[in-house]
């Protein structure tokens, strides 16, 4: 964080969390899960109560939140709690590209069944959205990542592109399923202003080849703006002045670029 504020910005930025604990100190998983957890809930309530225009969250163990009593699949789902349980989605953003993922931390065997018409319909909703709110895109154009190789092929591959995604890209009025191979292309010569992805690899894979270490991951259909950036804990460098800044930075100035743009209205 303090490399990523050597830079002027412009935005008031408030650190919240502890920081008693200095380079190679010990911590417990449970010990450093609960400043961890704790500094998350101050932030949201800073933001749900307006004393802030909007949180950027660092890095977060979460094997270390779990073992705290923070039972999370990710920062998402523990924020969309915080703000009262509601429906959010995952964007990842670097350069030109902003990806949407439909499921995020499942193993891949059970993505399938987790890929639902409902599911597709629900955050292709909060995308169209805050496209429009967030990013002040009158018509957003929208596209549908097919899940199987070649959008299943005419179902040689699959037939869940057919069966599952095109009802939901029809209710949605977005184009696709089109194939992995092409569409993150496409969004990345400007034919889209955002991609929707059935699973996580797939879109984060996309977005970390278009910019990596500069991506960041925005919370979709909070009641506030949160951001962060698009790698994890990096514990194998951890306290040896080696980390890139770059994507804390990145999260830093989308933050506050929404922000101004939502004050705007």
């Amino acid at each position: 964080m303090e490399k990523a504020l050597q830079q002027s910005l412009a935005a008031d930025v408030r650190i919240v969390g502890s920081r008693e604990q200095g380079a190679g100190s010990t911590l417990s998983d449970e010990e450093a899960g609960r400043i961890a957890g704790r500094a998350i809930e101050d932030a949201a309530a800073l933001a749900l109560r307006g004393d802030v225009d909007a949180i950027v969250t660092g890095p977060v163990h979460k094997q270390a939140l779990h073992a705290a009593g923070y039972r999370y699949p990710g920062l998402t789902e523990f924020l969309a709690h915080l703000a009262g349980d509601v429906p959010v989605a995952m964007m990842l953003a670097a350069a030109k590209l902003r990806v949407v993922l439909v499921t995020t931390h499942l193993p891949l065997k059970d993505v399938p069944a987790a890929v639902t018409t409902e599911r597709v319909v629900e955050a292709g909703r909060i995308t169209l959205d805050a496209l429009r709110r967030m990013w002040g895109i009158a018509a957003p154009r929208l596209a549908l990542c097919a899940l199987n190789p070649h959008a299943g092929e005419g179902g040689l591959f699959g037939d869940e592109d057919e069966r599952i995604l095109r009802p939901a890209a029809r209710t949605l009025g977005i184009a696709g399923p089109l194939p992995a191979d092409t569409v993150f292309v496409k969004a990345l010569r400007g034919e889209f202003d955002a991609v929707l992805a059935p699973y996580h690899d797939v879109g984060m894979t996309a977005v970390k080849v278009a910019g990596f270490g500069t991506g960041v991951n925005v919370t979709l259909g909070l009641p506030f703006i949160r951001t962060a950036p698009d790698h994890g804990t990096a514990f194998d460098i951890a306290g040896r002045d080696r980390a890139d800044p770059a994507s804390m930075r990145a999260a830093l100035e989308l933050a506050a670029e929404l922000a101004r743009r939502r004050s705007r209205g």
